[in-house]
């Protein structure tokens, strides 16, 4: 099952945050299998802006940290194509453009689930359904798919 990660997760996971998320990123990035995670390009530009803005991180650790996430996982593109889905989520959902982008690019690359505490729980849009990984009881489409990776 492929799984797209939204920024919040990758700030976590660099430290970014209450050590309860931030452990909390870490061990869910630990458990998943890695061939089955996709970064929609989108999620690194706002890493770095975070990185650099609000940790206020060095233009070269910031650099180092994207292109860490890059060299572990694939990373999708953003397309014409979803560019015009996310136009759509922003006007039939009233999504914000670039959270809109993150799932536009996650649905054209065939993820099943997109991690993310930015959008509603459950949400569910041309296959992709997005799971807070931060919220109890764990929904069981993410529990379901930790078993199958352990």
């Amino acid at each position: 099952m492929r799984v797209a990660l939204d920024t919040n997760i990758l700030a976590y996971a660099e430290g970014l945050g209450d050590e309860p998320r931030c452990s909390t990123a870490l061990q869910l990035l630990d458990q998943l299998h890695g061939a089955d995670v996709v970064l929609p390009a989108q999620t690194l530009g706002e890493l770095s802006r975070v990185l650099t803005g609000k940790a206020k991180r060095t233009p070269t650790q910031t650099r180092d940290a994207v292109l860490g996430w890059a060299d572990s996982f694939e990373v999708a593109d953003s397309t014409w194509f979803a560019f015009q889905a996310a136009l759509d989520l922003t006007v039939d959902h009233q999504l914000p453009m670039w959270d809109a982008l993150i799932l536009a690019v996650a649905a054209e690359n065939h993820c099943r689930i997109l991690l993310s505490e930015d959008f509603q729980n459950g949400f569910t849009w041309r296959g992709v359904t997005v799971v807070n990984p931060f919220v109890e009881p764990r929904a069981p489409l993410l529990a379901g798919l930790l078993r199958i990776s352990n």
